[in-house]
């Protein structure tokens, strides 16, 4: 995400690396070099030029403390202003209704379908609503069963009518499906359309002063680039949307979308996607993602994601475990899977700051964990409950089992045990004892 624009940004910091003042001429040089990395990353002229003046002459208007370096004053304002574009603040999406209604807007082929799917799942994970999703695509019979799929996959059921053809009647006997069975949320899946295409777009409008729905997200596949803020802009026009969700942030997008966007329609992103598991939504922070724009990485979601996976009665039980060196092959397999639900782990890692300059370059596939998997799931129970009698015959026989080689069942065998007396020392051991010391001083 990102990676071009973040290079060339870092590129053009350097001119005034060195440098013991800010000056008009400098100021000038780096500031061009900006200016053509956001246009290289698809952003809006107009907004790229906006941009530049406005960090010029914010540059200019500072007195440099002789502790920050002409450079670091320029990552800071370039930081704010990156923050401001794409919206400041974090925008909320508020549901007062009961029930509350979200309708769904979008081209064909922007994801709004998997979104509603993902969007339904993090509601009644983070904020316990109990949703119900509405397949209003009546032109595309596949839409209808693709959403009954991700209902299944996330225990959400799904309202449709397979005999109707009027999807504004759809979305509002949906309403009151919701209502005579307590649902306190609909999300309204509607077809994909063009925004040159009248008739679908009078379709939308009639489904949206039907339901008048607490929230209408406009969906927009980051990929498209500038295409997708003269989309977003013609949408707005005849919906006047609450805000955008960012579709495929993940994958070889240039950015211009998510920072020309704001200014363009004056509404802010409220969601991205970062991937095709349900589990690939975030709430858009603009001043974490101008931070992962200038390669300074965004700890706080890294924590969040973490947070999301943590079961303190889990963590309880095994550090119990891990102080009487029980930690087995169960246990290491439990928190395998919970970094897998974390999301991409490429995109993981590079939310530590420093990071993801180093792996820019490198491939780490999501199912690096797939060997290791392989040779646990070839071990018997007992097997992994006592690790000590895995003896050669054994391991043979794991290797085979897995489709993996003998050094690589010897190699996670020693990896194992070196985590094992690791976590020992840091839970029970000289760490424990160093950190309680500390508290009593």
């Amino acid at each position: 995400m990102f990676d071009n624009l973040s290079e060339r940004l870092e590129r053009s910091f350097k001119i005034l690396k060195g440098e013991g003042k800010i000056t008009e001429i400098n100021v000038a040089e780096t500031l061009k070099d900006v200016r053509r990395a956001l246009l290289d990353a698809d952003v809006n002229y107009k907004v790229a030029k906006n941009f530049t003046d406005t960090v010029k002459e914010k540059a200019l208007g500072q007195n440099v403390l002789t502790a920050v370096k002409p450079s670091q004053l320029m990552v800071k304002i370039v930081h704010d202003e990156l923050a401001r574009l794409m919206g400041g603040d974090t925008a909320e999406l508020e549901l007062k209704g009961r029930p509350a209604v979200v309708l769904m807007s979008g081209l064909q082929g922007s994801g709004k379908t998997t979104f509603s799917g993902k969007l339904a799942r993090m509601l009644k994970t983070k904020k316990n609503r109990k949703p119900l999703l509405v397949a209003c695509d009546v032109y595309r019979p596949a839409a209808i069963e693709q959403l009954k799929v991700l209902g299944e996959q996330i225990e959400v059921p799904v309202y449709s009518e397979l005999e109707s053809k009027d999807p504004v009647k759809i979305a509002l006997n949906a309403i009151q499906e919701a209502k005579a069975k307590g649902y306190d949320l609909v999300i309204v899946d509607t077809a994909g359309r063009l925004a040159v295409d009248e008739q679908m777009m009078n379709e939308i409008a009639a489904i949206k002063d039907a339901v008048n729905p607490d929230a209408t997200l406009f969906v927009v596949d980051s990929m498209t680039g500038q295409d997708a803020v003269n989309t977003a802009r013609e949408f707005n026009e005849r919906l006047d949307f609450t805000g955008v969700v960012l579709t495929k942030l993940d994958g070889d997008t240039r950015g211009g979308a998510a920072l020309s966007i704001r200014t363009v329609v004056s509404k802010p992103i409220m969601f991205i996607g970062t991937g095709e598991k349900l589990e690939a939504i975030d709430v858009f922070h603009p001043a974490r993602m101008a931070d992962r724009i200038l390669g300074m990485g965004d700890i706080v979601s890294l924590v969040e994601r973490a947070q999301e996976q943590y079961d303190e009665a889990e963590a309880k039980r095994l550090q119990k475990k891990i102080q009487k060196n029980q930690f087995d092959f169960n246990d290491f397999l439990s928190q395998i899977h919970q970094i897998k639900k974390m999301g991409n782990l490429k995109e993981l890692a590079s939310m530590i700051p420093g990071v993801g300059k180093a792996i820019k370059d490198i491939d780490i596939d999501d199912n690096a964990f797939k060997s290791i998997e392989a040779i646990i799931y070839s071990m018997t129970p007992e097997e992994r409950t006592h690790p000590e009698i895995l003896n050669s015959s054994r391991r043979t026989r794991i290797a085979k089992g897995s489709g993996t080689s003998i050094q690589d069942v010897n190699r996670l065998l020693k990896q194992f045990d070196q985590t094992r007396k690791m976590m020992k020392m840091v839970t029970g051991g000289k760490v424990a004892g160093m950190m309680q010391r500390m508290k009593k001083r």
